[in-house]
């Protein structure tokens, strides 16, 4: 009698290394820098290629379009920019794109929506574990509820956002695939489980990473604002300052992590 397969496809997790299309196979290893910022902030990206900070090492072109991989001079190092895609799946891709290209030490810096009212519009959060309610984190690690941050990765970045004076509380986000599916009994669900935000992407960058064996630390700030009756976008996306900070803050602390990871 044949078994029943399990009720989702995700929980069928295959631990085999090697895929039918590895990502080396679609980009080519070069030299690139081994500290790598992974930011969502599309403007700042931008900025730095304008204004002739950034230089772009690779384009990774998706079908929405390009995703470059830039490297810049930061505190006189050589550090690695890369545009990532909204979304587990678009992330997670680039991600390993950068990994074949390359890059060995990541930190993630964005934007997340708010479910407590204490956060507001800028505070950053250091992101110790994710809920994992979307699909892609299920490809790299076996089904479970939640999954944790890379200890020592988190340490790091900590350690920088407390040197440069940066206002931060270190706690849970919810990654999930549907941003308009976030009902409000599933935000209240969230909370009581100890969830300060909710994004799109986290769960599945720490589980990819654990996955290839590279130390991975997020840092999100506190943007839209789900904590009351009534949805507040806040403009949370024209904080400039804000965003660039982050950026900075995290590619020091990408220098660090990578440092360790050549000295560990």
């Amino acid at each position: 009698m044949t078994a029943e397969p399990p009720v989702s496809p995700l929980l069928e997790f295959d631990p085999s290394p090697v895929a039918f299309l590895e990502p080396a196979a679609t980009v080519t290893r070069r030299d690139v820098p081994e500290a790598c910022v992974v930011t969502f902030f599309g403007d700042v990206v931008q900025r730095l290629v304008e204004t002739g900070r950034g230089q772009v090492l690779a384009e990774n072109v998706w079908e929405d379009g390009p995703h470059p991989l830039l490297e810049l001079d930061h505190e006189g190092r050589r550090v690695a920019v890369l545009h990532s895609g909204v979304g587990a799946p678009l992330s997670v891709g680039l991600l390993e794109q950068a990994i074949a290209t390359g890059c060995r030490a990541f930190v993630v810096c964005g934007g997340a929506g708010a479910l407590r009212q204490d956060l507001v519009v800028g505070h950053l959060v250091l992101v110790d574990s994710a809920v994992r309610d979307e699909g892609t984190s299920h490809h790299y690690a076996p089904a479970a509820r939640t999954i944790d941050a890379d200890p020592q990765a988190l340490a790091v970045l900590a350690e920088v956002l407390r040197e440069r004076g940066a206002t931060y509380v270190a706690g849970r986000t919810w990654t999930t695939d549907g941003p308009y599916r976030e009902t409000p009994a599933k935000i209240a669900a969230r909370r009581a489980e100890g969830c300060l935000t909710v994004d799109m992407e986290a769960a599945a960058l720490a589980a990819a990473a654990a996955f290839r064996g590279v130390p991975l630390a997020q840092v999100v700030y506190a943007g839209d604002d789900l904590s009351g009756e009534l949805w507040d976008r806040r403009e949370w996306q024209s904080q400039t300052e804000v965003r660039e900070e982050l950026l900075a803050l995290a590619a020091t602390a990408a220098l660090r992590l990578a440092d360790l990871s050549l000295n560990g």
